[in-house]
């Protein structure tokens, strides 16, 4: 069982990458994508280390006011996930873990090398900035939070209880990982896949009851944030990062009045999806800008 202990996984891993990207120097794509391979794994085990002693830090978690917020959405994570817990559990477990794969094949994708470039920042951004947002608003996730209970989660009040375990829930970064990939996507065959992981992963974090519904939607805003880091977008990014930091302050400081007026939290998610939609067509049509700048661009 030692042997396929997660340290000697990755450490077979890395061994096994630095063998590929040798057999080929000459590919400058390879280093980068070793490097990324490394960042992933250190920042897996790092944070393993940092987050699973939190409960000196943060025992408290904001579960309950998360989940009376997806009331006022009109629609709760339990009432999305029910009807998956059949056959469908199993794929859509299964693409909740393929997050790391995708963002290594997401990587090998990416034909252009300063998107390359730009993604690997793309994703230090998340890896850096996410952690941080978790300790501003403190959740597990329904399944932890409620137990065996929640598929059907009791009436709770609008405070924070004692829970043990890693804070992760607000905002998804599954779903802005996710939505960094739609972002950087080129083509219609690839805009297509991304789309339906997207989709995929939004449902896989409400079936397997690692989210609510309402970490979702700043979790977009944070895929935006961390795509526009990544292309070198710093004032845009700022502007996305506040959206999510609003989501966090009003959620954890103002629930009350958020579960109180149902219409202000609606209009929020309403704005919040505009937003993101703005930023995806966007970005889409910059990217394909320069597909057909690159094109017409004489060969020297």
């Amino acid at each position: 069982m030692a042997l396929l202990s997660p340290a000697v996984v990755g450490m077979v891993s890395i061994f096994l990458a630095i063998l590929w990207m040798l057999k080929d120097e000459k590919d400058k794509s390879r280093p980068l994508l070793v490097m990324a391979l490394v960042i992933n794994l250190f920042y897996g085990f790092l944070l393993t280390i940092v987050m699973g002693r939190e409960d000196s830090f943060l025992p408290w978690k904001y579960d309950p006011v998360l989940l009376r917020v997806d009331g006022s959405l009109g629609i709760s994570s339990a009432s999305i996930a029910l009807p998956l817990q059949g056959a469908w559990r199993i794929p859509l477990a299964v693409i909740y873990e393929l997050l790391l794969p995708m963002m290594i094949f997401w990587f090998l994708i990416i034909r252009e090398t300063r998107l390359r470039k730009s993604l690997i920042i793309a994703y230090v951004a998340e890896l850096v900035v996410g952690p941080m947002l978790y300790a501003i608003m403190p959740a597990c996730g329904p399944i932890y939070a409620f137990g065996a209970k929640w598929l059907h989660p009791p009436a709770v009040g609008l405070q924070a209880i004692r829970l043990g375990g890693m804070p992760n829930a607000f905002p998804s970064l599954h779903v802005g990982t996710a939505f960094v990939f739609v972002l950087f996507a080129q083509g219609k065959l690839w805009r297509g896949i991304s789309l339906v992981f997207l989709f995929g992963t939004a449902l896989a974090t409400l079936a397997t009851g690692e989210h609510y519904v309402v970490d979702l939607i700043p979790g977009l805003a944070f895929g935006c944030f961390a795509a526009s880091v990544g292309f070198g977008k710093f004032r845009r990014a700022l502007i996305y990062l506040a959206v999510v930091l609003f989501w966090s302050l009003a959620t954890r400081f103002e629930s009350g009045i958020l579960v109180g007026v149902p219409f202000l939290v609606r209009s929020m998610a309403l704005f919040t999806l505009v937003l993101v939609s703005w930023v995806l067509f966007e970005s889409w049509r910059v990217l394909d800008s320069r597909i057909v700048c690159a094109m017409v661009a004489p060969v020297e």
